[in-house]
């Protein structure tokens, strides 16, 4: 068996493909999912997993209720334009809304796996920092953390400073940094890098029996980032890279520094960390080190992301 792994996801298209990724590679367990609003609301997320589920035949994975709206108790903003109108770009999961496992079941899971259990963050903070709150000493028990989010000496993709994970929340986002320790951060500045380009959607369409990278992939996600970033090249797969890094940490270079998210209204979201060559680097009022991921070998996530996703050797 793979390691076990629980994600909190705000399933829109980028979450969707990192889903299938985890699927089709047998050194990822995927033990259970908590469904966020983020990309679309809670329900749509969870509509979104029960349905991709089933595509996948791993219905038996725990779907728990996850957070509706973030800490700073604002309405969340969507983002149809990028994911489609329900998250899998013109895919209509076509399900009712389902009763979930209570949110704080998932302590039952945490306690049953803890050292073995890897936590993977792909959307806002919300639902992981409210465990930190409640639960810090049990959380010192999971292995390992993962999560997408932030850019560092780099430009945003909501503001000029600020990706939209922490800016969608920046309170959570700012606790689970002041709490989480030796955290794997998997910023823009890398997972923008992580494109997957129309041809390979197409090549691996044809051995897809699920049939779902390829409308998702094409009507919206490249359209979008078409229009946003010109001269990409195709759809980066933030949360994708993210996961993949579970398996692949080999992939990626490592920067360590405390990490500090600004939640004023002119840099909300702002990710800010030391890189500054020095013996006395910023601790940022005693926080602990993170892992900043700087460098993606892109031949490397190529190979890696073909051969998982097509079952052949690349």
């Amino acid at each position: 068996m793979g390691k076990k792994v629980l994600i909190f996801s705000d399933v829109g298209i980028d979450d969707a493909v990192a889903l299938a990724y985890a699927n089709l590679t047998d050194d990822i367990d995927l033990i259970g999912i908590v469904a966020d609003y983020g990309n679309v609301s809670k329900e749509e997320a969870t509509r979104n997993v029960r349905f991709l589920l089933k595509r996948f035949g791993k219905e038996y994975i725990k779907v728990y209720g996850g957070a509706e709206k973030p800490m700073t108790g604002e309405f969340p903003t969507y983002y149809p334009e990028v994911h489609g109108p329900f998250g899998l770009g013109p895919i209509d999961p076509g399900l009712q809304f389902e009763n979930l496992e209570n949110f704080f079941d998932v302590i039952k899971l945490i306690e049953q796996y803890k050292h073995e259990l890897i936590i993977v963050n792909t959307g806002r903070l919300t639902s992981l920092a409210t465990l930190f709150i409640l639960y810090e000493d049990l959380m010192k028990n999971v292995n390992s953390y993962y999560i997408m989010g932030g850019a560092f000496l780099y430009p945003g993709n909501v503001t000029p400073s600020a990706e939209a994970n922490f800016y969608g929340d920046p309170v959570a986002a700012n606790i689970v940094m002041k709490y989480v320790k030796s955290a794997y951060i998997f910023p823009l500045n890398v997972t923008q890098n992580a494109i997957v380009t129309p041809k390979m959607v197409n090549y691996i369409n044809t051995k897809d029996k699920t049939q779902l990278l390829k409308p998702m992939m094409d009507y919206y996600y490249f359209n979008f980032y078409q229009k946003k970033v010109p001269g990409i090249q195709g759809g980066p797969v933030h949360d994708a890279v993210t996961l993949m890094a579970v398996i692949r940490s080999d992939l990626f270079t490592f920067y360590q520094s405390p990490v500090v998210i600004d939640i004023t209204d002119v840099a909300r979201g702002q990710s800010s960390a030391d890189f500054r060559v020095t013996d006395a680097p910023e601790q940022f009022d005693g926080r602990p080190q993170q892992h900043i991921a700087v460098g993606l070998d892109y031949e490397g996530f190529y190979k890696d992301f073909m051969s998982v996703m097509t079952g052949e050797k690349f």
